[in-house]
């Protein structure tokens, strides 16, 4: 039998590979399942895979296949001991999506990853491998300016931002600064102020009041050009 957090995970796998065809990131996975480490997690993966319900493809990122669901098996998010949730099979079709599998997501334009410049949309697309995303939607933006070097995010790179209107503390966000300016920045609470923080010891963290901050999305990945 599955413990409860082995149990738990899988389905959570499950979840989000039917809703997207890509498995959970590890830090996904440690927070829908309330651990305080990802080790945890790695225990949690290596237990289903001995006991044959997960499968871990080779060469290829975020690759987890769920082979099989148990049956009959007391659901981990019922807490009543008598209450037993059958689960239903995993398609037989699904299969996780290959780390060379490319998607078109929108280019919007430029961000400014110094002050902030306007950042316009238009009709361009911009072709990612599928593994670098997440689930929900996405979207890129060409990186101009330096401010965030030290986070490994250069001029010219196309930021892959995963659409949200929330961020928590430390996230790196695209932040929309009084409905038109838009900048990459990591993003911070202070008292009442959003802080948005560069990664360029040159430049100063940015502060605004809270109404005047819009987050318009979290930074998911970088694709980099080489010339």
């Amino acid at each position: 039998m599955l413990t409860a957090k082995q149990h738990e995970l899988l389905h959570f796998i499950q979840q989000k590979l039917d809703e997207s065809g890509i498995s959970p990131s590890f830090e996904e996975m440690k927070e829908a399942l309330g651990l305080k480490s990802k080790s945890g997690i790695h225990r949690l993966i290596s237990a289903l895979e001995e006991r044959g319900f997960l499968r871990r493809l080779p060469n290829r990122a975020r690759a987890l296949e769920v082979i099989r669901l148990p049956e009959g098996a007391k659901s981990a998010m019922h807490d009543h001991r008598d209450n037993v949730t059958p689960l239903r099979k995993a398609p037989p079709a699904l299969k996780p999506v290959a780390a060379n599998d490319i998607v078109e997501v929108p280019l919007h334009g430029r961000i400014a990853a110094g002050v902030p410049i306007e950042a316009f949309e238009d009709h361009n697309q911009l072709a990612v491998p599928a593994a670098l995303l997440g689930a929900g939607d996405h979207y890129a933006l060409e990186v101009s300016g330096d401010s965030m070097i030290e986070a490994g995010i250069l001029d010219g790179d196309y930021a892959l931002i995963q659409k949200a209107d929330t961020a928590r503390e430390g996230d790196i966000v695209v932040a929309l600064v009084d409905g038109q300016d838009a900048t990459l920045k990591y993003f911070r609470r202070e008292g009442r102020m959003i802080r948005l923080d560069p990664a360029n010891s040159s430049y100063e963290p940015q502060r605004y009041e809270a109404e005047r901050v819009m987050v318009q999305g979290r930074l998911s990945g970088l694709l980099r050009r080489y010339h």
